[in-house]
């Protein structure tokens, strides 16, 4: 793959220094070099390439990335800021109101300490909740910088700045910012300072009145490992990632978004291209790796996506926030309280969401919506709980509640069907578009992937796979019906087949493990090897199961058959005589299309990344 070298715009603001031209080479002559703006398509300062052409003539859509098309121009800039003296302290509206009042985007920043003086730092929110009336007077008696936080820092701090947070850059930082695109801010305090003209320069004070939180700044730092380095900001706009290169790595690329990689300390080679500190390179989205050697610090910007994955049980809610590639970045869980009915579940949904966004960093405005992952017969279309016996609810139109409750979109489907989704989407069937999931537990649950999407049924209420029978008069299962594959190939059904076994044999070895209540899933397995009637036992179950995978794949004819639950556990020991009768007895046999058998491996957060998916 090409690395684009970069030619960054430089501005020669007062308040700027030297560094940018003396250590990192920048090439211009303006003096003094205040910033350099390193990923620009902005008017105001575009960057070029090497043929001299600016970078938003040269590439294409699709080297852009799918999620660079969701906005109406280039999402981001990035730029090295040089203070020598304090920069004026600003605020930068909300889209909002930006469009409203500004026909422009607002602006949502955040900064990379590179290198600061001692002593230097800076100015982010106030440090306590303050009034209109405070706020207004202390603009006016030149005090306001005594209400804000001052934060001294060093190099390796990273501070987020989301619009209508007051902030200031102190002398003495050198700073890479990465920001929206706009140029939109709003001047409070500049310290008496003329522009080259002697002339005071602007401040837009009411403005800044109307778009200031005044809340108590409670930024918090987000930092997610990816591997190959760490995340430290997220945002909509953009998405920020530290790495810390000693060595050799290999750089993940995907075609939903580019990769702008910026050099702010070190050297070496970025796709065979040589790079030193300062440097920046445009790499295309594609499918293929970038290799990166050499020993420094890089930051990688790009374009993400992000949702929020609810997995409701009958005792905990779980939650994240994952991006369009599968990453959770936040993750945590709260209590359901079904007792107290489905408008307390409801609300302690919506107070998971606000909890995760502020873990994140995000606003609503970050996010597309959110999936949920709900037990029992779902209307995933209205977004209705018709009846679900874990939680006790019947035509429930929870979708609709937690959608007035958080201001964000809502889509539910049954909890399995989302489990499948997830394995298809993220996990061991990210490669294929076509999927039956069968979850062996308790009982056996079921989702249906074909081309992608969720084969759901009328009204939503599918795909109950564990209520097909495969034994005509068999086993009672639980849900009234007799031989149900559930009543076979749940874990339950394994349990009572070992213990009958048992009952039946008493010089089974497996009576070494005591009473029959201690029988569990893996008592047979343990002891089939060494014990002819725990086989027969294993080999029952295997059978049964067998039964209703060969159906269901010669109805639906998927591409895998991915299994989840306690029992696989197993691995191959089930997998490998599962994947012998499937391939003797579907239909067709050699001649039609051969179908993998696949163990899940996103066990517990297949729920919430299968929630997620359900915006995709």
């Amino acid at each position: 793959m090409q690395a684009i070298r970069l030619y960054p715009e430089c501005k020669d603001n007062l308040w700027g220094g030297m560094r940018l031209k003396e250590f990192y080479g920048k090439q211009t002559d303006k003096t003094p070099v205040a910033e350099s703006w390193e990923l620009s398509f902005h008017k105001d300062g575009p960057t070029r390439i090497a043929d001299g052409k600016t970078l938003a003539e040269a590439v294409t859509k699709e080297e852009l990335g799918k999620n660079c098309e969701a906005f109406p121009f280039f999402p981001m800039l990035i730029k090295f800021i040089d203070a020598k003296d304090n920069l004026s302290v600003q605020v930068h509206p909300s889209d909002d109101y930006a469009l409203k009042n500004e026909n422009s985007f607002g602006k949502t920043e955040m900064w990379y300490v590179v290198a600061a003086d001692e002593g230097a730092g800076l100015y982010v929110g106030f440090s306590r909740d303050v009034t209109e009336e405070e706020y207004e007077q202390a603009i006016k008696n030149n005090t306001l910088t005594e209400l804000l936080n001052f934060f001294e820092v060093k190099a390796g701090d990273c501070y987020f700045i989301p619009s209508g947070t007051i902030h200031a850059i102190g002398g003495g930082c050198l700073i890479c910012e990465i920001q929206q695109n706009s140029n939109l801010t709003y001047r409070v305090y500049d310290y008496g300072r003329t522009d080259k003209n002697g002339n005071p320069r602007e401040l837009h004070i009411d403005k800044a009145l109307k778009v200031t939180s005044l809340k108590k700044y409670e930024g918090r730092p987000l930092c997610v490992s990816r591997g190959y380095g760490e995340t430290i900001g997220a945002s909509r706009y953009f998405t920020t990632t530290k790495i810390v290169l000693d060595g050799e790595t290999a750089l993940p690329m995907d075609k939903n978004s580019f990769k702008c990689v910026t050099a702010v300390s070190g050297n070496g080679e970025i796709a065979g291209e040589e790079f030193r500190a300062g440097d920046s390179f445009f790499l295309p989205a594609s499918s293929e790796s970038v290799q990166i050697k050499g020993k420094g610090v890089l930051i990688v910007a790009e374009v993400r996506k992000y949702y929020v994955g609810i997995d409701l049980g009958g005792t905990f809610i779980k939650g994240g926030i994952v991006d369009d590639l599968g990453n959770i970045v936040v993750s945590d869980k709260a209590p359901t309280q079904s007792e107290g009915g489905a408008e307390k579940v409801s609300e302690n949904i919506a107070a998971l969401v606000e909890k995760l966004l502020c873990a994140a960093g995000l606003s609503k405005g970050d996010v597309e919506g959110i999936g949920m992952g709900v037990p029992g017969m779902i209307d995933s279309k209205a977004g209705n709980v018709i009846y679900s016996n874990n939680l006790g609810w019947q035509d429930f139109a929870i979708g609709e509640k937690v959608q007035a409750l958080t201001g964000l979109t809502v889509k539910i489907a049954n909890d399995a069907n989302v489990a499948a989704l997830g394995e298809v989407k993220f996990g061991v069937a990210r490669e294929y578009d076509s999927a039956i999931l069968l979850t062996l537990g308790t009982g056996v649950g079921g989702g249906i992937i074909i081309d992608g999407k969720l084969v759901e049924g009328n009204r939503g209420a599918g795909a109950e796979l564990g209520h097909s029978v495969i034994v005509a008069g068999g086993e009672r299962c639980t849900c009234g019906r007799k031989g149900c594959l559930e009543a076979y190939a749940s874990a339950t059904g394994l349990i009572r087949e070992t213990k009958r076994v048992m009952q039946a044999h008493k010089d089974s070895k497996m009576w070494e493990i005591g009473a029959l209540e201690n029988v569990t899933g893996k008592t047979a397995f343990d002891y089939q090897d060494i014990d002819e009637y725990a086989k027969e036992a294993v080999d029952w179950y295997i059978g049964h199961l067998a039964c209703g995978i060969v159906n269901f794949v010669n109805i639906f004819r998927p591409e895998v058959v991915i299994l989840g639950g306690g029992v696989c556990a197993q691995g191959d020991t089930l997998v490998k005589p599962l994947q012998k009768r499937l391939d003797e007895e579907i239909f067709a046999g050699e001649l039609g299309p051969q179908v993998k058998i696949l163990i899940a491996e996103l066990g517990n957060w297949a729920g919430i990344l299968g929630a997620a998916a359900l915006l995709l």
